[in-house]
């Protein structure tokens, strides 16, 4: 049994740049890249909460006034950590309403030229987008109040 086998002649800009690039595979690397995020921030803020178990003075000194977390650049992570989670959390459910066929239109006679099921999902999609981003804009408010 042969396996045939493909030469990677692009590369990461392959991946990057190749083929054409609907909305949904926008989604689905997003996706990827904010589930990746959120897990890091999770793992660091296990780290983070670990240190109160050596004392209130390991805790103030990364997160007492003047702190090492409390530095701007932090802050701007903070605000990255909750843009993630919104995306994540509206692609999530626009994800799940597909799955469950909600969102994939009523099925149809597959007759060249085919049609397809994007033009029902695209709502959908939009909606929730729209939905995460205003959930990104009002905990950005948030952030600025503070």
């Amino acid at each position: 049994m042969s396996s045939k086998s493909y030469d990677n002649h692009l590369g990461i800009k392959g991946w990057a740049l190749g083929g054409a690039w609907s909305p949904e595979r926008y989604l689905y690397t997003l996706h990827r890249v904010t589930g990746l995020g959120i897990l890091s921030y999770f793992l660091l803020h296990i780290l983070v909460t670990t240190s109160r178990a050596f004392g209130p003075a390991q805790w103030n000194a990364l997160l007492g006034d003047g702190g090492f977390l409390r530095h701007p650049v932090f802050v701007v992570g903070e605000f990255l950590v909750l843009a993630a989670f919104g995306f994540h959390a509206a692609n999530g459910v626009r994800l799940i309403l597909i799955e469950l066929g909600f969102a994939v239109g009523r099925p149809i006679e597959p007759v060249y030229p085919y049609k397809t099921s994007l033009h029902a999902s695209r709502f959908v999609t939009v909606v929730l987008m729209l939905a995460g981003a205003a959930f990104i804009v009002l905990g950005g408010l948030e952030f600025l109040r503070h």
